[in-house]
């Protein structure tokens, strides 16, 4: 694999109208930032962190639904998108969030609405454990989180964090066409494939074309799937179970009914253990509702924003034992249903 300063001549990222590219060295990792121009100055800052596999990409539909109220960010992690491997090697959900950090203290954008899908979810969950200070709220789209009994359909992608598992793969699909592939990702993670436009798809199959050229592409999501395996396996203050539980940011949890990979018997359990969170379910939304139902998640952040900013103008400091009365439903959008928990 060439060193991370190194780059194969690939075809560019995708930049969706409105959106700039842009990237920001740190030490050890070089990141892809995908940024939005806000609706007018001095809005807050929002960051947005994708799953396994996934770009910044992943949230162009949601971004320009709330350039209204939040200054939108996304960043490609290390190994995904436009970003360079990490200098070190580590994938680690531990040096995922390093790099999230590293990112908010080196622009002084802290603290941020944060946002994380799936892997995503796992990062941000452990972001807001450790660095209070640089969360004003998380939203959490099917976060990867540990689950005892993992689902059927999610065990082929658990099976890359096995040694030797991503190159036999490789050899195995090697006559697959861009398109297969595409396919496939989409059967697996939308509740209803047909939801995606022929515009989206073909798009899709042009970033799936440019990833399959990269050197490093198999050994990021090896890596990173190796990574958040070991962060289920952790138990103690490092369990995310337990980070989970010491969140102190207002939390918005989404999760999809017809989700392959996180389990939707998964959102009752997030709820207990984020002491102040806002629940949203989509019983038709498969794994990224954000890209599925964009206008509803953008909905349902809003609702959470104003009960936030109610909550600090009447001197609601979000700690245990906080009531907060049931809020509206988040929009009707895949059938959704909302309720607020706290403490």
């Amino acid at each position: 694999m060439p060193p991370a300063t190194v780059l194969p001549r690939v075809a560019p990222v995708r930049i969706a109208e409105g959106e700039r590219l842009g990237s920001v060295e740190l030490p050890g990792v070089t990141l892809s930032v995908r940024s939005r121009p806000p609706a007018r100055e001095g809005l807050p800052p929002a960051l947005y962190i994708h799953g396994l596999g996934g770009s910044s990409l992943n949230w162009s539909a949601l971004m320009p639904l709330l350039d209204d109220v939040v200054d939108s960010e996304a960043v490609d992690l290390p190994g995904f998108g436009d970003s360079p491997p990490p200098d070190d090697g580590d994938y680690s959900i531990t040096a995922h969030a390093r790099a999230v950090i590293r990112y908010l203290d080196a622009t002084g954008r802290g603290p941020v609405h944060l946002f994380g899908n799936s892997l995503g979810g796992a990062i941000t969950t452990r972001v807001a454990a450790v660095r209070p200070d640089l969360v004003r709220t998380l939203t959490l789209v099917s976060p990867a989180l540990p689950e005892l009994r993992v689902q059927r359909t999610a065990v082929p992608t658990g099976l890359l964090a096995v040694p030797g598992i991503a190159p036999l793969f490789t050899r195995i699909t090697r006559e697959w066409t861009a398109e297969q592939r595409v396919r496939g990702v989409m059967q697996l993670c939308y509740g209803d494939p047909a939801r995606v436009t022929p515009e989206g798809f073909r798009h899709a199959v042009q970033e799936m074309e440019r990833r399959l050229r990269l050197p490093y592409f198999w050994d990021a999501m090896a890596r990173s799937a190796r990574g958040l395996v070991s962060a289920y396996l952790l138990g103690g203050q490092q369990g995310l179970w337990r980070q989970a539980e010491r969140v102190l940011a207002p939390t918005l949890l989404v999760y999809g009914g017809r989700d392959q990979l996180v389990g939707f018997r998964m959102a009752r359990r997030s709820a207990r253990a984020f002491r102040d969170c806002r629940l949203v379910t989509l019983p038709d939304a498969g794994h990224v509702a954000m890209m599925e139902y964009p206008g509803t998640v953008a909905l349902a952040f809003r609702e959470l924003l104003a009960d936030a900013t109610e909550s600090v103008v009447e001197g609601d400091t979000g700690v245990p034992g906080a009531q907060g009365a049931p809020g509206p439903p988040a929009g009707t959008g895949g059938g959704t249903t909302a309720e607020n928990l706290r403490g």
